[in-house]
């Protein structure tokens, strides 16, 4: 029988970018995302062994200004389109607003990652970084 358990997150670091209010924020990265910082904890710090300018990687974040309590939405927010499950939608309105951002990396200084495009606006937690499908070294 399935049970329904709460897990603790810690986040790794914060997004520093531009983007100061969610409605600054693009609705996709591909879609004029600036430029971001990932300032990373020094704890986690050897985790960014491998890293280098020019890889293509995942950064997944806590989208902690989401509203949790929707299970339907019109995606991309037009009102024109029908109500959809938002499992079936990149919204960022879920019952747990991870995010998802293929980003490349453009610069590195010590812990901190310069990144583009990221449409998350200042301050989101970042969860985790992963190599894209398919990088060299991928466990």
């Amino acid at each position: 029988m399935w049970e329904s358990k709460v897990y603790e997150i810690n986040p790794i670091g914060v997004v520093r970018s531009v983007l100061k209010e969610r409605g600054e924020a693009p609705a996709f990265g591909d879609e004029g995302a600036p430029d971001a910082w990932l300032e990373i904890n020094g704890d986690v710090a050897d985790g960014l062994q491998g890293i280098e300018t020019g890889d293509e990687i995942i950064v997944v974040t806590w989208l902690h200004l989401s509203r949790r309590d929707k299970l339907k939405v019109h995606p991309r927010g037009d009102t024109s389109r029908p109500l959809t499950g938002v499992f079936a939608t990149r919204s960022p309105v879920r019952p747990n607003p991870i995010g998802l951002h293929r980003v490349t990396v453009l610069e590195i200084e010590g812990t901190k990652l310069r990144v583009a495009p990221l449409e998350a606006i200042d301050g989101t937690p970042v969860i985790d970084l992963k190599s894209s499908v398919g990088e060299q070294g991928e466990a």
